[in-house]
């Protein structure tokens, strides 16, 4: 029987710590356990230190949790939880993605200074987004939107935008939810012209492959919808080789015993995309988030990528 407390890895951040208190608060309800059976530790990743470039110049997917996953490794932590769509699609040895909590919004959120909505903001204006997916899609609907690079905190981007850094930024809408920031909001963007990110809303949780005490313990809160998109999605983005330094959307509904899977590739200057959707049995979602990958890939031709770069 376990005695000590088990040892959650987490960023610091108020959204980490949200997500991870939110993990916490799940395993002690299927568990009837006290809090003093948990204990959040937090830690500093390589992209909370360097704040003033983007992901993709700085390393990609992984500087989110590079320093969690050493622990892990090393058994300082016991699992660790994150934001799914930061997860790089090859882990490190020993490690797995063993559950994911119920899925948050997978929409794109519109803060807008001067205008509500992308499409009504002035000729020529400044959005800001650290995502070059968003900064590609804005491209695709707004040619003559200046987008520029907006890291740090929802906090202090929400801050940058008050300031009149920008006149818009987008968030994910789950964020925002979990931080209890809904009011900021002007828009909401419809997923079909503006795909999120593979994985955006959805909370994942890092173990050891081969750790029954753990894989018992997070089973109860293992959410399967969102277990089946995102391995839909993320197996979209592993035949992609995707990381932060490629414009990659798409995302995956559970319907019934089905599931259909849109996906998007384009472009960092939004000017040109190809798309794929398709849909299947949900005991085959990663084969069919690898399928589509693959479609896209072939159709696209290597060039399109080398473009990317």
């Amino acid at each position: 029987m376990q005695t000590k407390p088990f040892r959650i890895g987490t960023r610091g951040s108020p959204l980490a710590l949200a997500q991870a208190h939110e993990a916490r608060d799940r395993l002690m309800a299927a568990h009837h356990l006290p809090e003093e059976m948990f204990e959040i530790v937090v830690l500093t990743t390589k992209g909370d230190r360097i704040t003033d470039r983007s992901l993709a110049e700085i390393g990609g997917k992984g500087l989110f949790t590079e320093e969690l996953e050493q622990k892990l490794t090393s058994g300082e932590l016991d699992f660790a939880v994150h934001s799914a769509k930061d997860m790089a699609t090859k882990l490190p040895e020993g490690l797995y993605l063993s559950a994911y909590l119920p899925r948050e919004d997978i929409r794109d959120a519109v803060i807008g200074r001067t205008a509500r909505k992308l499409i009504d903001l002035p000729h020529g204006a400044t959005v800001g987004s650290s995502s070059l997916r968003r900064q590609a899609l804005i491209r695709r609907m707004r040619p003559d939107i200046n987008v520029i690079t907006f890291r740090g905190l929802v906090e202090t981007r929400l801050r940058k935008l008050e300031a009149g850094e920008v006149d818009a930024t987008l968030l994910a809408l789950a964020g925002l939810k979990r931080l209890g920031k809904v009011d900021v909001l002007t828009d909401i963007l419809d997923p079909d012209t503006f795909p999120p990110a593979p994985a955006q809303g959805a909370i994942c949780i890092e173990s050891r492959i081969g750790d029954a005490r753990v894989d018992d313990l997070l089973a109860p809160v293992n959410d399967g919808p969102t277990f089946d998109t995102v391995s839909c999605e993320r197996a979209f983005l592993a035949a992609l080789d995707g990381s932060c330094r490629t414009p990659i959307g798409g995302y995956a509904v559970c319907e019934g015993d089905l599931i259909r899977f849109s996906g998007l590739i384009i472009t960092p200057d939004g000017r040109s995309q190809h798309a794929v959707t398709t849909d299947g049995h949900r005991r085959d979602a990663a084969a069919l988030g690898t399928r589509a990958g693959q479609d896209v890939r072939a159709r696209a031709g290597s060039a399109f990528f080398d473009d990317w770069h």
